[in-house]
């Protein structure tokens, strides 16, 4: 398979990271594009360093390189994940202002009719965000907001990301085992036994 990734500014880098440690594990051939903020971002919120995440990647692209291949259909991807994805960005890929790579690879995901998903981090969110969610959703994306679940009872925060990234693995139709899938309240396991 081959994965486009992109990293907005949003706060939750560690979540694009974790999704690019998994789907190396996996085999996942990715293509990655980190916006400047992202760059911001990742230096506040880890200890990583820019080289170390772009070093989990099969290829990065710069963000101004319109040029790039991930930026016309005729390359072929199977989806792309924008983790997390600002409400700046949310807004460029809602209304097809397609000024850098991230926005034009996303727009072309869409056209082409490839999964895109949009891992949202955002907090409260405005009828703005809202109606971009609404936009991007009606336009194929899958609006993914980073709110993980505690079925899986999780016990770290590494628990919490791995269940939002496994959810963007699910969509994308990768198996993994980053987190337990529901399987019934466990009574309802224990009976069954």
């Amino acid at each position: 398979m081959r994965i486009v990734v992109a990293i907005s500014g949003a706060s939750g880098a560690v979540y694009g990271i974790r999704a690019l440690e998994a789907l190396k594990k996996f085999r996942v051939e990715t293509h990655l594009i980190v916006t400047a903020a992202a760059k911001e971002t990742i230096h506040l919120e880890t200890d990583r360093s820019i080289a170390e995440v772009k070093g989990l990647a099969a290829q990065t692209y710069r963000i101004d390189d319109l040029k790039a291949r991930v930026s016309s259909g005729s390359f072929r991807t199977d989806g792309m994940v924008v983790i997390p994805c600002s409400m700046k960005t949310l807004g460029g890929i809602a209304n097809g202002y397609a000024d850098n790579l991230l926005l034009r690879a996303a727009e072309v995901t869409m056209k082409e009719r490839r999964p895109l998903v949009l891992v949202v981090r955002e907090t409260p969110l405005t009828l703005i965000h809202l109606e971009n969610m609404a936009r991007a959703a009606r336009a194929g994306a899958v609006i993914l907001p980073a709110m993980p679940a505690f079925y899986h009872r999780p016990k770290t925060i590494s628990d919490l990301v791995d269940q939002v990234v496994g959810k963007v693995l699910d969509v994308l139709g990768i198996d993994h085992q980053l987190y337990g899938h529901w399987e019934g309240p466990r009574a309802e396991r224990k009976s069954a036994h």
